[in-house]
């Protein structure tokens, strides 16, 4: 009889830098210590939920195909998968490589039918909640143009042939973004804007020595 304990791995992941995943792992190792279960990996991201592309749950999942462990601790459903569709899928090729899917904030196991029947049904009330609060997020911005209340960024109000004449004076981009209190990367767009109007091979002069050619005051 084989007595060794089974091979566990850890998933974890927050949705911002600023966010901290000391606080799932360590409730993951704890648990895995209860169950008396031995730690061979531990996986994370910082991604946002929605996003589709995650490193650390794509590892793991090509590690479970290599039939490196043979149970999942995660700290919450939600933490998993980006839709209930994908979740059902990781559960899917989980059960079907006989690899056990334990959440710790919800208490369950997929070990038994059961486990997986409160998972699938926790995953909706997750998906729900989240469209839940994109729709009132969506409401509260349409309320708020109906209102005639600005959403986003006010627009810049920069005078942009000025800038290109602080172009054509010389001044550096970084100068002129100081001077504008713009950033350089607005300055070259500008700039890039207005070199497409010039005719190719024509000089532009410097309003100066325009008006003093045309006034023909020249020493």
């Amino acid at each position: 009889m084989n007595d060794s304990p089974k091979k566990a791995v850890l998933y974890a992941r927050v949705s911002t830098a600023d966010q901290n995943l000391d606080t799932q792992l360590h409730d993951l190792r704890q648990l895995a210590a209860q169950r008396g279960l031995e730690i061979v990996h531990e996986y994370a991201d910082c991604i946002s939920g929605a996003r589709s592309r995650r490193p650390g749950l794509d590892e793991l999942m090509r590690d479970a195909r290599r039939g490196r462990f043979q149970v999942v601790l995660v700290w919450a459903a939600d933490r998993m998968a980006r839709s209930v569709k994908h979740f059902l899928d990781v559960l899917d090729e989980l059960q079907r490589l006989n690899i056990e899917f334990v959440s710790f904030r919800e208490n369950l196991d997929t070990g038994g039918p059961l486990g997986r029947a409160v998972v699938t049904i926790v995953s909706v009330v997750a998906e729900l909640e989240r469209n839940l609060i994109v729709e009132r997020v969506k409401a509260g911005m349409r309320r708020a143009k109906l209102e005639g209340r600005r959403i986003g960024r006010r627009p810049l109000n920069v005078d942009r042939d000025s800038i290109w004449r602080h172009h054509v004076h010389g001044r550096s981009y970084k100068q002129i973004a100081k001077d504008f209190g713009v950033s350089k990367t607005f300055v070259a767009r500008i700039i890039t804007e207005k070199k497409k109007l010039v005719p190719k091979g024509f000089v532009q002069l410097p309003s100066e020595v325009t008006e003093t050619i045309s006034t023909g005051s020249v020493a």
